[in-house]
């Protein structure tokens, strides 16, 4: 790829016309390469994930009001990793599609997951979240992560780095991307939010290129925290959070309503 694209712009013509694809694109659920003459891909269809009450990732839109809520401390703060044996280098490679059943345990980290899939999903291009949120504070940070939880008979792949990991019931984390609540509205303008009030919260996760295989499960996770990944909110706003004082970080308890909903592409 890279000796097609540098042979024609440095020996070639250097015109619009290199022979490579628009779009050269490696599916992290098949382990393969895709090319596309579009991207995002031209035949895909939206498709909403509902953060049910009852724990379900639901395509459907819940006919009844609800909300799911937990405890946020911001001196307790959820990890980003559990592997904090290789995490010392500048760059933490390992959490991108680190198991996160770690997370899932706590009870400042809300799950979401969809029934067994009886085919095979392709997510292929944005994800946008779409979040109806509710705090006891003034501000909040909310960390949205898209996993794929592998079936009990899961095979291991024979080229894994880590020998003493098992793809067993394996939560690999896909994507993810934290958005603090004062950002909403503007990056320049920085808002407190009200308290008790419901809020919308909506951000861009990164594209995607993943497909959720037959008898694997689609899960959302969110959590308030992910320290040291990213830096612990207050939780109470004020001007410059990096400024903030020890007062200033609260407990705080962050509801999530039954109609937030995850968008994703689905490649048809």
């Amino acid at each position: 790829m890279e000796s097609k694209f540098f042979n024609h712009f440095l020996k070639g013509n250097g015109d619009k016309n290199t022979g490579l694809p628009e779009a050269y694109m490696f599916d992290t659920g098949l382990k393969k390469w895709d090319t596309f003459t579009k991207w995002p891909a031209a035949n895909v269809t939206k498709q909403k994930l509902y953060l049910a009450t009852n724990g379900k990732l639901s395509m459907t839109k819940p006919s009844t009001a609800g909300s799911t809520s937990y405890l946020s401390d911001p001196l307790k703060p959820v990890p980003y990793t559990e592997d904090i044996t290789t995490t010392t280098g500048f760059t933490p490679h390992n959490y991108m599609s680190e198991d996160q059943r770690f997370a899932g345990r706590r009870p400042d980290v809300l799950v979401f997951q969809s029934d067994v899939l009886t085919e095979d999903i392709t997510l292929g291009g944005e994800i946008m979240s779409h979040l109806k949120i509710a705090t006891t504070g003034s501000d909040a940070d909310f960390f949205v992560k898209l996993i794929d939880v592998y079936p009990a008979d899961e095979p291991n792949n024979a080229y894994m780095p880590n020998k003493n990991i098992t793809l067993s019931n394996y939560w690999q984390m896909v994507r993810s991307e934290m958005m603090p609540a004062r950002f909403r509205n503007s990056f320049e303008k920085p808002e407190a939010l009200t308290a008790g009030k419901k809020t919308e919260v909506n951000f861009r996760l990164q594209d995607v290129l993943h497909t959720f295989k037959k008898g694997h499960r689609i899960m959302i996770q969110v959590q308030s925290t992910a320290f040291p990944l990213f830096a612990r909110n207050p939780q109470k706003f004020v001007p410059n959070p990096y400024k903030a004082k020890a007062a200033d970080y609260i407990k705080a308890t962050q509801t999530i309503f039954n109609d937030s909903f995850i968008e994703v592409d689905i490649i048809k």
